[in-house]
């Protein structure tokens, strides 16, 4: 199966190219504005595709007009693209399709026009979606209040109500199970429901616990850990890295590594040696805190399907801990004379069969 996923450098397709690449080991081909801009490129692009997972959108846009029509000019560009081979689609709807908005409407026909392609179409309705990276008044009021929060700005709730959230990461898995089965249908995932003022009192609970001292909040369910990897992600990487305290005395000195407020957790201490590195890894869930006790090191990170790296350094003189973002290739290297002393600590006990660690370079190895 070879699958192409439309917008993917948007917020629901890079999530999804993200998790194809970590729980499949698959490589989408990637289209965006440049592919839909330039018909020619994008049919190209597809000529190899059997699976098309179709997420690119029009959200926002000055008029209603451009709004609805929007929407289906892209299931027009993609139907052409496509032409009269039986390429599977699944198409990433919104429960917006039964109302009679701009939104709606396109939605609506962006779906009769793939629908009527001769492979099969799987419809799925999306509801309110969250997650790491998410644009600020965009994407969903999550992300603008994430993003307000860890700026240290305090959003007001108007017209409190429940909204059903889902994860990017489960609405991913949705896509990609319906590109696995291949056939018509029609899904509505599972959501769950949560009033927006509930949102952001667990956003300034976050940040209150967490900003300064890096204190790990209560994040024992689900929804408490996604919320807060998506305030992570508003976080960085101004808040980053956050300095430790280093109580000292005649007897020597002591750093606090970890203060957790709920959860579990396993934390464990390594050595590494001269110019060694360790890491070259991302995940999809998990916090992972690095904290250098001795000697000297660089931490680097880079953002799956982005090319800048980031390059921390940190030194045993003055600790520091960086928790790794999700969905971050990282590693820490020993760029000093003597041994780095790491303390590491995950909010996940280890498990050998589901590790939510998927090896991958910051730094991508240049063929030769």
């Amino acid at each position: 199966m070879t699958i192409a996923i439309t917008g993917a450098r948007g917020f629901l397709g890079w999530h999804t190219a993200c998790r194809l690449l970590a729980t499949r080991g698959e490589e989408a081909v990637l289209l965006g504005r440049e592919e839909f801009a330039d018909p020619a490129l994008l049919a190209r692009k597809l000529a190899d595709v059997d699976t098309v997972i179709h997420i690119a959108g029009v959200n926002r846009a000055e008029t209603d007009e451009e709004i609805e029509q929007g929407n289906i000019a892209l299931a027009e560009a993609l139907a052409t693209a496509l032409g009269d081979r039986p390429v599977h689609v699944v198409y990433a709807s919104t429960v917006m399709v039964a109302m009679d908005t701009p939104y709606g409407r396109g939605k609506t026909r962006a779906g009769e026009i793939l629908g009527a392609l001769p492979g099969t179409t799987a419809t799925v309705l999306m509801p309110n979606l969250f997650g790491e990276h998410g644009r600020p008044a965009y994407n969903s009021f999550i992300a603008t209040f994430a993003h307000e929060v860890a700026h240290g700005r305090q959003p007001s709730v108007t017209g409190d109500r429940q909204i059903p959230l889902l994860h990017a990461q489960d609405a991913a898995e949705v896509l990609i199970a319906a590109a696995e089965k291949r056939q018509d249908d029609l899904i509505t995932p599972e959501a769950e429901p949560h009033g927006i003022s509930e949102v952001l009192d667990l956003l300034n609970e976050f940040h209150t616990t967490y900003a300064a001292t890096g204190d790990i909040p209560d994040v024992s369910t689900k929804f408490r850990l996604d919320l807060f990897n998506t305030y992570r992600a508003a976080l960085w990487p101004h808040g980053y890295p956050i300095l430790k305290p280093v109580h000292a005395d005649n007897r020597g000195e002591l750093i606090e590594t970890v203060r957790s407020h709920g959860g579990q957790g396993q934390a464990y201490v390594s050595s590494t040696k001269p110019g060694q590195t360790r890491g070259e890894h991302y995940h999809l869930r998990k916090i992972e805190r690095f904290v250098v006790f001795k000697g000297e090191a660089e931490i680097k990170l880079r953002r799956l399907f982005h090319d800048e790296v980031l390059t921390f350094r940190v030194s045993g003189d003055q600790p520091a801990h960086l928790d790794m973002p999700t969905m971050w290739v990282h590693n820490i290297v020993n760029v000093g004379d003597t041994d780095v002393i790491t303390a590491f600590w995950a909010d996940q006990l280890l498990d050998p069969v589901n590790p939510d660690q998927y090896p991958m370079k910051v730094v991508p190895e240049v063929a030769q």
